[in-house]
């Protein structure tokens, strides 16, 4: 019955307008059926993650502490995650036992290569900025995450991970988009 009040929801031409970087949720009256379905609503936030050495770090609490409000008013939905910068990453994998964030750093340090061995042409930010741009592109600066019930629905041993790939480390900015009803 749901996947029907969905279907009809996308079927009907409504209108929303966004004023701000949150919208309400409004019931809207389908008229075909008569059914109430919720109108789709956004929420967005810029977090700002402070330096993390170098290696992978779970930070999933640090980011539902930002948006725990409002993540708690969405039914179902996606979260979009978008790191701004190109010499770290984002990924989803192992919450629990850090050997596997260590060991993840490990493998990336030797199927990426660093200093003399390396022959790479940009060097000007420093000998472990292009392995960071490589690295970075390996596991990329975005990741999708469903919202079921005010949660993200990650499997019980996922976490979010920033993998810093630089030795010597700025701030990360984080755009945090939610979408759903």
């Amino acid at each position: 019955m749901q996947m029907q009040a969905s279907s009809l929801c996308l079927a009907t031409k409504v209108t929303v307008r966004v004023k701000s970087q949150h919208t309400k949720p409004a019931k809207v009256r389908d008229l075909t059926s008569m059914a109430e379905v919720a109108s789709p609503k956004w929420a967005q936030k810029t977090i700002t993650l402070p330096p993390q050495r170098r290696g992978c770090h779970l930070i999933t609490s640090k980011i539902l502490k930002e948006i725990e409000q409002d993540l708690s008013g969405f039914k179902c939905g996606l979260a979009h995650l978008f790191l701004q910068h190109t010499s770290a990453s984002l990924t989803i994998n192992e919450n629990y036992d850090s050997d596997v964030r260590d060991d993840t750093e490990s493998f990336l340090n030797i199927i990426v290569p660093e200093g003399a061995s390396a022959t790479w042409k940009h060097t000007l930010e420093g000998p472990d900025d292009m392995p960071a741009h490589i690295k970075s592109s390996m596991f990329g600066s975005a990741l999708m995450i469903p919202i079921t019930n005010g949660k993200l629905n990650m499997g019980t041993w996922q976490g979010i991970w920033l993998c810093e790939h630089r030795d010597c480390a700025t701030s990360r900015r984080v755009v945090i988009t939610l979408n759903g009803i």
